[in-house]
């Protein structure tokens, strides 16, 4: 009886290690998801550049910008909260800290990128 228990909580703990690095999959697709969105923002403001009026322009690109930063903080607040829940066993995860540092690094480039499309 006691083998089979063992069994059993090994394949729990398998099962939340795959879960973990599922969860890991799925941030960096957040994380893809908001450089496009970074990526689409420049774009419409590098190529209606000289449209007018000038500001219609800059105001759509820093929206998309302001979807980035958006998706950039949800996928740190999902992949934080999951991460606290879940107690990786054969798996190593990401730590928590460098979730939050790649999340505000990607948010302090994007704020700085808008605010150079306003000034520029």
């Amino acid at each position: 009886m006691k083998k089979r228990t063992s069994l059993a909580e090994d394949r729990t703990d398998l099962a939340e290690d795959r879960t973990v690095l599922a969860h890991e999959r799925s941030f960096a697709g957040w994380v893809r998801t908001g450089m496009a969105a970074v990526g689409i923002g420049l774009g419409f403001g590098a190529l209606f550049r000289t449209a007018a009026p000038d500001w219609l322009p800059k105001a759509i690109a820093t929206i998309f910008l302001l979807v980035a930063i958006f998706i950039f903080v949800s996928a740190e607040y999902r992949a934080r909260t999951l991460i606290d829940r879940l107690e990786p066993h054969k798996v190593r995860s990401l730590k928590p800290m460098r979730i939050r540092t790649l999340s505000a690094a990607l948010v302090g480039a994007t704020s700085a990128l808008c605010i150079t499309l306003w000034i520029a």
